[in-house]
Order: C-alpha cells, then sequence, then structure tokens
C-alpha cells in the first residue's frame, strides 16, 4: 500500500468519510466552499469592532484585528472538525462583536469587555458539561428565540447602513425630530457612497442567483472598484472611513498577534457592578447560545447528519466545542467565536464530515499573511454583506414564529423591533422576556412559563429599575 493511500485510508476512517456517503473530493470542495461564503467576516470584524471606542477612549488596532479574526477562526474551526466531526465552521459572530463593542466597551476597557466573552465561553463548557444546556435551550419558547435572531439580523442592517455612510445622524443643529437621514445631508452624494450602493444590488443579485461565495465576490469587486475610485479622484484622508481603498505595495505581510491574550477577566465587574457585569455576560451568551444551537441543527439536518428523532449524534463534542470557540474569540480580543450558516455552502457542495473543516480552517491560516490585502477594503465594499446576512437571518427566521398567538407574537415582535430601535441587544432580549411573562401572567397561562424564564425576566426587570432606586 503507499503512503498516500495510507494517509487516505487513516483520514476516512478518523472522519467516516466513506461512511457517511461522501468522498475526498467532496470534503475539500466543500471546505472550499464555506471559506469563500464566509471569508468576508475577516474584514467585517475588524470594521465593526475597530470603530468603536472603549470608556478610555481607545480603539483597537484594524491591522490585528484581522490577524485575531482569521487565527480564532482557523483554530476553533479546525478544532470542530477534529473533534466534532461535523462541517460546520466558525468564526467571529456577527451581532454578538456588536454587543461587544457597542454595549460592553464603552462601559470598560477593551481587555475588560474580551474578559467577560470568555466568562460566556466559560459558562456555555459548564452548561454543556452539566448537561444544562439544552435545559436552558428549552426554556425559552421557540418563537422568542427566532424573535432574538431576527432582532439581531435588524440591528446588522442598521449597522451596515450606517457605517457605509448610506445612512447618518441628523445633526442636533438641525432642529428636527427626526434622527436619521439619507446619507449626510438627505441625499446620496459621493463616490464611497455609490460603491456602497453598487454592491448591496451586486450582493443580492449575486445571492438572488445562488452563486456560491456571493458575499465574497461582492466585496472584491467593490474594493477594486473603490480602489479606481480613488486612484482617478483622489478623494481626501476619511472619505472612506477608517481603510483608504490603495493597494498596500505588498499583499503579504507577518501577522500582527499583538492582541492575543489582552484580557482581564474581571476588571469589567469593578467598572459597571456585578448586576450589570452579569446581565452583559447573560447578553453574550444569549446571542452566542441560541444562533449556535439553530445553526448546529439546521446544518447537521441538512448534511443528513440526524438521526431519525432528529437528534444530532455526538452533539455533546460539538456543544463543548462551541464554549471554546466562544472563549477563544474573547482570549484573541476577536470577540465571541460561534458556528456560521454559512456552512451550508460546503454541504451543499457535498461535505459530510469534519474534514470539510481541516480544509475551511487551512485557509483561514493562510489568510493571516494577506492582511496587507484585507486592511485595504473600505466599508462601503464590506458592508452591504450585513444587509445580506440580515436579509438572510430574517428569511430563515420569521416564517417560524406563531403570530396567531398574542402573548408569544408580541414579545418576538418586541425583541426584535428593540433592537435597532434602542440600538441595544441587550434591551431586546430584556424587554422582550418582561412581556412574555407579563402577558403570560395576564392571559392566565401562568404556569407555561418555565421557572427559568422568571427568574431571568425579574433579573432584567430589577435591571431596568436601577437607576429610579439609585443603585447606578
Amino acid at each position: 500500500m503507499s503512503p498516500q493511500s495510507s494517509t487516505v485510508g487513516v483520514l476516512d476512517r478518523h472522519f467516516r468519510i466513506t461512511e457517511r456517503g461522501s468522498t475526498l473530493s467532496r470534503e475539500i470542495r466543500g471546505g472550499f466552499a464555506t471559506f469563500f461564503a464566509m471569508a468576508y467576516i475577516i474584514v467585517l470584524n475588524p470594521i465593526i469592532l475597530s470603530s468603536a471606542k472603549d470608556m478610555y477612549g481607545h480603539q483597537l488596532d484594524y491591522g490585528q484585528l484581522v490577524t485575531a479574526t482569521a487565527v480564532t477562526a482557523a483554530f476553533t474551526t479546525l478544532l470542530m472538525g477534529v473533534i466534532g466531526n461535523v462541517p460546520i465552521a466558525l468564526a467571529a459572530g456577527l451581532g454578538v462583536n456588536t454587543v461587544v463593542a457597542l454595549q460592553l466597551a464603552p462601559r470598560m476597557s477593551w481587555p475588560d469587555a474580551m474578559g467577560m466573552v470568555v466568562l460566556a465561553g466559560f459558562v456555555v463548557m459548564l452548561l454543556v458539561a452539566t448537561g444544562l444546556r439544552e435545559r436552558v435551550m428549552n426554556a425559552v419558547p421557540l418563537s422568542l428565540r427566532k424573535g432574538i435572531s431576527i432582532g439581531i439580523g435588524l440591528f446588522i442592517m442598521l449597522i451596515g447602513l450606517v457605517d457605509s455612510g448610506f445612512v447618518t445622524r441628523v445633526p442636533d443643529a438641525a432642529h428636527t425630530t427626526v434622527p436619521l437621514q439619507l446619507g449626510a445631508t438627505g441625499h446620496l452624494d459621493g463616490w464611497p457612497v455609490l460603491v456602497f450602493v453598487l454592491g448591496a444590488l451586486l450582493t443580492l443579485a449575486l445571492i438572488v442567483r445562488g452563486v456560491p461565495g456571493a458575499i465574497l465576490i461582492s466585496i472584491v469587486a467593490m474594493t477594486l472598484l473603490a480602489v479606481v475610485v480613488q486612484a482617478a479622484a483622489d478623494l481626501p484622508a476619511g472619505a472612506w472611513g477608517l481603510t483608504t481603498p490603495k493597494w498596500p505595495g505588498t499583499p503579504v505581510a507577518t501577522p500582527d498577534f499583538g492582541l492575543i491574550g489582552q484580557v482581564s477577566l474581571f476588571g469589567g465587574f469593578a467598572k459597571v457592578g456585578v448586576l450589570t457585569g452579569v446581565l452583559f455576560v447573560f447578553t453574550v451568551l444569549l446571542s452566542c447560545f441560541f444562533d449556535a444551537m439553530g445553526t448546529i441543527m439546521g446544518v447537521g439536518d441538512e448534511a443528513r447528519l440526524t438521526d431519525a428523532d432528529g437528534q444530532l449524534p455526538g452533539i455533546n463534542k460539538v456543544l463543548f466545542v462551541d464554549g471554546i470557540a466562544v472563549a477563544a474569540g474573547g482570549a484573541s480580543s476577536s470577540s465571541a467565536t460561534t458556528c456560521f450558516v454559512e456552512s451550508t455552502a460546503g454541504v451543499g457542495e457535498g461535505a459530510r464530515t469534519g474534514f470539510a473543516n481541516v480544509v475551511t480552517g487551512a485557509l483561514f491560516a493562510v489568510a493571516l499573511f494577506l492582511t496587507p490585502v484585507a486592511t485595504m477594503v473600505p466599508s462601503q465594499a464590506a458592508t452591504p454583506a450585513l444587509l445580506a446576512v440580515g436579509f438572510l437571518i430574517l428569511a430563515n427566521s420569521v416564517r417560524e414564529i406563531d403570530w396567531a398567538d398574542y402573548t408569544i407574537a408580541i414579545p418576538a415582535f418586541v425583541t426584535m423591533v428593540m433592537m435597532p430601535f434602542t440600538y441595544s441587544i441587550t434591551n431586546g432580549i430584556g424587554m422582550g422576556f418582561l412581556t412574555f411573562v407579563v402577558l403570560r401572567l395576564a392571559a392566565g397561562r401562568g404556569r407555561e412559563v418555565p421557572a427559568a424564564m422568571y427568574v431571568v425576566a425579574a433579573v432584567f426587570g430589577f435591571y431596568y429599575l436601577m437607576p429610579a432606586l439609585g443603585l447606578t
């Protein structure tokens, strides 16, 4: 037997490739497809995190964030493939990174905020180890979970519109009750906004046509257009926001690991207090918790890995790796890492095992050395992906809400609208939970509310009353 055949045999046995009706070539194609479908996160996550400031006015370095995002995606995706043996790739989660950037960081330092992400990961691992994760999952009704996902999708879309300059805040001097406006002056104006509009249309058109890697294709195309526009128009510094679309000279550079390990586990509690700190950890936990569960089961079902009862064999291994990923994201300062629904792109190419993850993880590792290329991508080229991802979240979730039952439909509605309208994921979750408990009690259905929901709603109620009670 040749060394090559022996290696293939070892891989086949470990990943059970033949047993699951796949082939090595399908797994490789699937790994590539998943990477190209989700590689946009290498650009988007740094844009979201680097645009925010902590309570001291500090911003994270964009180039270091690119490295942190790529290395964490590579490590956790490989870990999920080798241990979990499922074709589910992981990277910094869109939604939870906005929690870190907009809710946690402004109240503490960046190391403090990332420490809370690590703590959330530890809690996830503890819940898995004790068997409580499934019970907590069952405590929140499906419709309310979907409302949380939709709210995050709407919030992501608003972030994209604002970061691109398509929507801006109306200055206070305008003496108007309208908080937002189209463009910087009430009209669409300028080359950067045009690049965003073209990027949004291209992304959505490619998605409609079912083109694999639609988001990445759009980002690359719009970046090239932005480079041409910048060279021709010579726009001033700051016209594109954080980055200027210029060719960096050399596309390869040594990764900057400066953010790895910059974490303070309990420093945030000294800044915001124990109760607020616990709620922040809970919010990060919840954002990762339900998205990951839905993605794992959805991808598992599409890959035909579930049994007759709809259960995924070996789910505890998968869930535990997900907990490790959350903590690893905080430890690298790239925000919580979670399972990506874009893994379905690889499943569509035939991936059925964790070997596809090995391929995807290896590609993320290669991307570590292409930081100069990633840092030339302007937000106007990358943020159209936020609109697309937001739409996909809505499309996958809205139909699963029981709109006929007002005691659950109204809380789900409150959850989904309060996230973008208050610019706070924490507020959306808290108000949704409180509304659910109150309406079920008002309808005489209090016994249908799980005990855990009463506890969580009470914590949120006390949190909102803290200012009135003089506790903040």
